[in-house]
Parts: structure tokens; sequence; C-alpha cells
């Protein structure tokens, strides 16, 4: 069973570790820091039976305050052995509703690589994203990306306000 829970600074190594053994886009250790310090309520890590993380998602807020506030996704990583079970999309649902729960973030964005298929498809098709825009070169190695936003307040609203008493 793979359980879904809030990520901690101690989390920080194994979350660098997914990086580093799925993704070609590597961060600093300062980085995972910077957010888990920033927006504690944000990130997220999947953990397997045995307590070792296999997936995480990193997130945060826009940094320039301005209004409506929207939430950023960072990275996303799930071990290939535990791929294909919905743990992206678990972890990916937990940021986003942190996002409109905590920060009342009105939308959400990420980039991804166009040559990545399997993350595009999930975010489009299973994640409802849109293309914003295509950013030329965006990464380190001249590779383009996309630009994906998704609305938050319809997917969440209805949900409050069936709670309101």
């Amino acid at each position: 069973m793979i359980t879904i829970r809030q990520a901690r600074a101690s989390d920080e190594i194994a979350m660098q570790n997914c990086n580093l053994t799925n993704l070609p886009e590597n961060y600093h250790m300062k980085y995972y820091l910077y957010h888990l310090a920033t927006w504690p309520e944000l990130s997220f890590v999947a953990e397997n039976e045995q307590g070792r993380v296999v997936g995480y998602v990193l997130a945060k807020m826009n940094e320039d305050m301005t209004e409506p506030l929207d939430g950023h996704i960072t990275s996303l990583s799930v071990m290939r052995s535990y791929r294909r079970l919905g743990i992206a999309e678990r972890l990916m649902n937990q940021a986003q509703r942190a996002m409109f729960e905590v920060f009342d973030a009105k939308c959400v964005s990420l980039h991804v690589r166009i040559s990545n298929i399997a993350a595009f498809s999930l975010y489009r098709n299973t994640l409802s994203f849109d293309i914003d825009h295509t950013e030329p070169k965006y990464y380190a190695d001249g590779e383009d990306a996309y630009s994906m936003k998704k609305d938050l307040t319809a997917l969440y609203s209805l949900e409050q306000e069936n709670l309101d008493f």
C-alpha cells in the first residue's frame, strides 16, 4: 500500500534521490528546503510499505504575490517501478487541493518537456491541464517546454459550497 503524506525536511535526501534517478532537471538540497520552509503545506511524498519514499511533488505559490494567487508545480517524480499505479495523480491532487484550501489559489501551473509524452498525457488527459503556451529553450539542454495551467476554482468551489452550513 502506498501512503501519501506531507513532505518534511527529513525527506529531502529521499526526494533528491528520486529526482536524480528519474529526471534530467536536478536541484540543490537548499532548493527543496526553500520549498518546504516557505510552503510546507504544498509538497507531498509517496511512501511504500517499508516507509521508503517512492515519489514526490514539490510545489509552491507564485512569488510575485499578484492577485489572484497561483500555485506552481516545481517537480513531480515517481520511481520507475512504482509508475502506472496512480501515484503521480494522487500526489498532484494533494498539492492542488492544498493550494486551493490553504492559499485560495485560483489556478496551478507547471512546465513539461515537449518530448515527455507520458508526463504530458498525465497532465492533459488525467489531470485536465491545458497548454497555455510554449516556452522555447526552457530547459538547460535547450529543449522547449509546454507551459500548462489548470483552473482550480471550478474543481473545488462546488465541493466547498456543499460543506458550508
